[in-house]
């Protein structure tokens, strides 16, 4: 018999773009029961209304005190009123990237988190990338890291700096996979249209020897989202747009391959000759929000970690911040 499992009441604060892509996908999940919203803004819920028959719950504490959880989707920088007042009536919570605005609140919602004892889940979706999935074990041990996250200008955008508009996906990837203490930051950025840098690059040692060089811009003329993981014997190489992946590796071989296509290198000496193996592993397709949101749903039953931990929201945050501090030290060039 298939056991029962309550229905995990859930609500989403923020229907703006990215809020009703949340909408969209928790009605997809299983064991939510989506009751409303809440957003301040008239325009964008009369939308959410009329497109998915909603109900706009009149305050915060309203919705709040009709969930067991919160969804998040606001700007950063309400990110951390909108958590404590969640986390003070002992709700789970999915909070979008990055965690908050500071540091020091960062501090205290893992505080708050830990003595509440409810979950939270960062919003760092290409954890869940059908590319990354789909070689994410391969990378194992990687030593040099590159990453282009390019955007098409969007004035929308502009209200932050780009490494916590775009880089920001970038460097929780890096963090996720160098198992390893930050040792050094050098980065640099340059304001082009708004009023923080628009584009910026940025050079990571890690204490273990690996480096990651990180490039993120939103004035480019396309868009553009690659990471490559280079480890020994192997170089791994994800498109997080085109959700796709490419495995180059090294295999010894006694003697030529039949493959007359192979490309063989014969070291000589008594070594064994290697083989140069590429291979496009099969991709299973998903949405990765609805993934994030569905392994949220997943911890809560079973009373395990988040995929993405509060923790892992704050290390993330934490070197965002250097980075920033690094290019503001630099003295961020003015076009």
């Amino acid at each position: 018999m298939r056991k029962i499992i309550q229905m995990l009441k859930i609500g989403v604060i923020g229907v703006g773009q990215l809020g009703k892509i949340h909408i969209n996908s928790i009605r997809s999940i299983d064991d939510y029961q989506l009751v409303g919203f809440f957003d301040p803004d008239d325009l964008q819920s009369k939308q959410a209304i009329e497109e998915y028959g909603l109900k706009r719950f009149d305050t915060f504490d309203h919705l709040v005190d009709a969930v067991d959880v919160v969804d998040i989707v606001t700007p950063t920088v309400s990110h951390y009123d909108c958590a404590v007042k969640a986390i003070k009536q002992s709700k789970h919570i999915f909070l979008e990237k990055p965690i908050s605005s500071t540091i020091a609140e960062a501090e205290t919602l893992i505080e708050l988190v830990a003595e509440a004892g409810v979950k939270l889940q960062v919003g760092h979706v290409e954890r869940f990338n059908p590319g990354f999935l789909s070689v994410k074990n391969e990378i194992d041990y990687p030593m040099f890291i590159e990453t282009h996250h390019l955007a098409q200008l969007n004035p929308q955008g502009t209200d932050v700096p780009v490494v916590l508009d775009l880089m920001i996906n970038d460097i929780d990837i890096v963090l996720h996979t160098v198992h390893s203490e930050v040792k050094r930051v050098n980065a640099s950025g340059v304001k082009v249209f708004s009023d923080t840098p628009d584009i910026a690059n940025a050079r990571i040692e890690f204490m273990n020897g690996a480096v990651a060089n990180l490039t993120a811009s939103r004035i480019s003329m396309k868009n553009m989202h690659k990471s490559r993981f280079f480890q020994r014997d192997a170089y791994i190489a994800v498109d997080f747009l085109e959700n796709s992946a490419e495995l180059v590796k090294m295999k010894e071989v006694a003697e030529t391959p039949d493959d007359s296509f192979a490309i063989v290198l014969d070291p000589g000496k008594g070594v064994n000759k290697r083989k140069i193996w590429v291979n496009k592993p099969e991709v299973q397709q998903n949405n990765a929000i609805t993934e994030e949101l569905r392994s949220f749903k997943d911890a809560i039953i079973s009373n395990s970690e988040p995929a993405v931990t509060i923790y892992d929201g704050f290390k993330v945050l934490k070197l965002a911040n250097q980075i920033m501090d690094r290019i503001d030290a630099s003295g961020d060039m003015n076009l």
